[in-house]
C-alpha cells in the first residue's frame, strides 16, 4: 500500500538531512490528493531558530508548488549514525502547520523506523484540541 512507499521515501530523504548540531536526521514524504509526493529533510542552522523540520520542508515544498490538499505523511528520524531507528513523531510546530492544511480527523501520519515497523496516527490523535483555520470562522 502507499504507506510503505512513503516510508521508503522518508527514509531516503533522511539521508539528505543536514544536522551537524543535533545529529538527529529526519526525513518525510507527503502524499497530495492528486497523487504527487513531496519529500523533505531537516535542515539545521548554527543560529538554531532558522532550522526547519523534514515535515515542514515537505509541506512547504508542496504548498509552494500550488498543492493544498494532503492525504498523509510518513516521517522517519533518529541519530544520523543509528542502525535501528526509533518511532519518531512530528514536533509541535510541524503538527501546527499540518493543522493549517490538513483535516485532523482524516490526515494520517505514519511514524516509522522501517517500512515494516511503523505506527499510524491521525493528526487529531497527535494534536488533540488543535487550533486551525476553522477556529477563526466566527
Amino acid at each position: 500500500m502507499y504507506e510503505k512507499r512513503l516510508i521508503d521515501l522518508a527514509l531516503e530523504a533522511r539521508k539528505r538531512a543536514y544536522c551537524p548540531y543535533s545529529h538527529f536526521a529526519v526525513g518525510a514524504a507527503l502524499l497530495c490528493q492528486d497523487g504527487t509526493i513531496y519529500t523533505g529533510c531537516n535542515i539545521e542552522s548554527s543560529a538554531y531558530t532558522p532550522t526547519i523540520c523534514a515535515e515542514r520542508t515537505a509541506i512547504f515544498k508542496a504548498v509552494s508548488e500550488g498543492k493544498r490538499e494532503f492525504i498523509c505523511l510518513a516521517v522517519a528520524g533518529g541519530r544520523e549514525d543509528a542502525d535501528i531507528l526509533p518511532i519518531t513523531t512530528p514536533c509541535g510546530v510541524c503538527r501546527q502547520v499540518m493543522m493549517e492544511f490538513c483535516n485532523p480527523q482524516t490526515f494520517l501520519i505514519f511514524c516509522a523506523s522501517s517500512p515494516e515497523n511503523y505506527k499510524a496516527y491521525t493528526l487529531a490523535q497527535l494534536l488533540p484540541k488543535g487550533f486551525g483555520p476553522t477556529n477563526l470562522n466566527y
